[in-house]
């Protein structure tokens, strides 16, 4: 959109330098994006929101400049003084009220079409619109100042025993006034007399009717369109003008008729004639609401303490009315050009840039030390996303299944609660187990040449019997195959084992804050996980039976299964943040040959419980078994750092520490030190 300086004058008095309302204007979310100075005056282009039809104006921005330096908006009076000749019959037909709500005509005969004066020419010209004629210039005009499109046909070219406004035929063509012929539709509205298209309405005219030289009579259009059909028969038809763009956003119905007493004036001014009455199919729906606006809540979203008499001056300058409603709130009108204001939020939004943004304080966003989430379903939509993370897919398998495989996975605590109709015998039983759809999933993958394979899935199991049936939420998890992880020296294998599920349940352990865990090995490659003094789950390895039964061939499939009842109620999400370490770690590592039959966790718990402080922590890295490891040992390899918080250590300090634990490993546990 551009406007000029001056003619922002007219409308309101500016006391402040161009480059100095461009910058008013920009903070007050109007963004200036060029200031040019031509012909003694300056031309402003500003950048106008989608939301903001009322902006296409020089009007629209007027009131603007009004509110933000505090100067009044001139009073435009709309009740022009000129005669009218009633000698016309013009009637005005609209076939879908949707597409056309609002429709003024008014003829002038006996106008002198000429050249512009020059104050019509320069306002034109300056925002880069090429003089016409007198008549057509003054709709141009009209548009820029009010923001309310018009258009002149040559009345005498038309066949006017009404003006139609109408969906195009299939069949009918029109050429519009730059000369390009357009086949027209169904979905295209538009203007015609009793024969034929004369205009796309809100649009474009027609070459036939424009108004020449040679125009002696004309009438005149004012409308408001949908601007859906206008959208759709401007891309229709490829086309794209000033007055599209405003009816394509929505005009104000209020601004049609004083648009069009507005240019009535002004044509009797520069063009004479004889100006007919106004025809209009019926009177406009100025559409307004009320909102109500306590200050209270200004001063919370704003953090700042506006007066009353400040937001109530603001609000009048917008164009708002605004009533007392209690002590401390208003009653604000909205007017009917602006239908974008719905909310008291868009009224404190209008508040705060008028007011100005950068009086506004600065200051970061508060920081909660405690994340906290309470909800199971936030619980277990996280535990989602850290499985998925850790490169598991999340599968979705039946409740139904089979007994015989229950059997076979060893699940049959309890006789399962059996179907009355079961279609078939591999869908008999309620699941008390997700083991075994899961292991199917696995089949299924390893069939499509799947080399590695990793599921999890998270639904109900049931228990109980047929009179009292109980539904338990379990986690469930089925890996096997070989993994290739890359590394910089290259791709390495990773066999799965059922230590991957020791170490993919150890990481949801840590991650959801639950310490009072221990694996249990019962022999048989099945180990049952605690969590307290509770069974909650178990670790196990696939049977061959179980891995005939299911069709899976020279592959180990591992399994875990947990309860999440037990795993979220011993869970804690809250999250403590703490700075990062200021000062660097030493990391010394201790390789050792361990008895199989000693407790790594148990001796990782004796460790830091006997170790100082500054041992920040303790860890397996490396874990061998081979030649070089005798029978019914294993190597294993600790990885110990030391840190303070408030100063680096030294070697001296670390290294008689790091020898305490070597002998306690030594003397407790009968470690060998490599």
């Amino acid at each position: 959109m551009k406007v000029t300086y001056n003619w922002l004058k007219d409308f309101v008095d500016i006391k402040i330098p161009a480059r100095a309302l461009a910058d008013k204007l920009t903070m007050a979310g109007l963004e200036v994006v060029s200031l040019e100075e031509r012909s003694g005056d300056f031309i402003f282009e500003i950048e106008i929101t989608s939301n903001r039809p009322d902006w296409l104006s020089v009007i629209g921005i007027a009131r603007e400049v009004a509110a933000i330096t505090g100067a009044k908006l001139k009073n435009q009076n709309t009740k022009r003084k000129f005669k009218t000749k009633n000698t016309d019959n013009l009637r005005i037909e609209i076939e879908e009220k949707k597409d056309c709500s609002l429709y003024t005509g008014r003829i002038i005969k006996n106008v002198l079409v000429g050249p512009s004066p020059e104050w019509l020419k320069n306002r034109l010209e300056l925002l880069g619109c090429r003089s016409v004629n007198n008549i057509v210039d003054l709709t141009n005009y009209l548009l820029f100042e009010l923001g309310e499109p018009l258009h002149a046909f040559d009345f005498d070219k038309c066949n006017f025993g009404r003006v139609i406004v109408r969906r195009a035929k299939k069949s009918e063509q029109l050429i519009t006034i730059d000369g390009e012929k357009k086949a027209l539709d169904g979905n295209i509205l538009v203007i015609a007399d009793e024969n034929k298209p004369i205009a796309i309405a809100g649009v474009i005219g027609g070459k036939d009717t424009e108004v020449t030289a040679q125009t002696k009579n004309i009438l005149l259009e004012a409308a408001v369109f949908n601007p859906v059909v206008v959208r759709r028969s401007r891309q229709a038809l490829g086309i794209q003008t000033e007055a599209s763009y405003r009816f394509e956003r929505g005009v104000d119905a209020l601004s049609v008729e004083i648009a069009a007493v507005r240019i009535a004036e002004l044509i009797s001014e520069v063009a004479s004639g004889d100006i007919g009455l106004l025809r209009q199919n019926k009177k406009p729906k100025i559409r307004t609401h009320n909102i109500d606006l306590a200050t209270d809540n200004i001063t919370k979203i704003l953090g700042i303490n506006i007066p009353a008499s400040k937001i109530r001056s603001i609000l009048l300058s917008l164009g708002f009315k605004v009533k007392t409603k209690g002590k401390n709130g208003f009653r604000v009108s909205v007017p009917s050009f602006r239908q974008d204001v719905l909310a008291a939020e868009d009224l404190i939004e209008e508040i705060s840039r008028i007011y100005g943004y950068e009086k506004i304080p600065q200051s970061l966003p508060e920081i909660k030390p405690f994340v906290t989430i309470r909800q199971k379903r936030d619980l277990v939509s996280g535990l989602k996303q850290i499985l998925v993370g850790l490169g598991l897919n999340e599968a979705i398998t039946y409740s139904l299944t089979d007994a015989n495989i229950l059997n076979l996975v060893g699940a049959i605590d309890q006789a399962p609660i059996a179907i009355m109709n079961p279609l078939s015998q591999e869908q008999g039983v309620l699941r008390t187990t997700l083991i075994p759809g899961l292991a199917r999933s696995i089949s299924h993958n390893l069939n499509q040449k799947q080399d590695y394979v990793a599921l999890f899935e998270i639904a109900n199991i049931f228990k109980g019997s047929e009179d009292s049936p109980k539904e338990e939420l379990i986690l469930g998890l089925a890996l096997t195959g070989t993994k290739t992880i890359l590394l910089n020296q290259g791709a390495v294998k990773d066999q799965t084992s059922i230590l991957n599920l020791k170490g993919i349940l150890e990481k949801l352990f840590l991650s959801f804050n639950i310490n009072n865990y221990k694996f249990v090995n019962q022999g048989s490659g099945k180990v049952d996980i605690y969590i307290g003094e509770n069974i909650s789950g178990r670790l196990l390895k696939l049977s061959p039976d179980a891995l005939v039964r299911l069709e899976i061939k020279n592959k180990d499939v591992f399994a875990l299964e947990l309860s999440l009842d037990d795993f979220l109620k011993a869970a804690s999400p809250d999250k403590k943040f703490i700075l990062l370490p200021k000062f660097p770690g030493i990391t010394r590592d201790i390789s050792c040959i361990l008895k199989e039959d000693v407790s790594v966790e148990g001796m990782l718990k004796y460790l830091k419980e006997n170790s100082p402080k500054i041992l920040q922590s303790l860890e397996i890295s490396d874990y061998y078994k081979g030649k070089q490891i005798p029978a019914g040992f294993r190597g294993l390899t600790l990885s110990c750092l030391y840190r303070l918080n408030d100063r680096t250590l030294t070697e001296d300090e670390v290294q008689p520490l790091h020898n305490s634990i070597c002998e306690i490993l030594t003397g407790q546990f009968q470690a060998k030190i490599r």
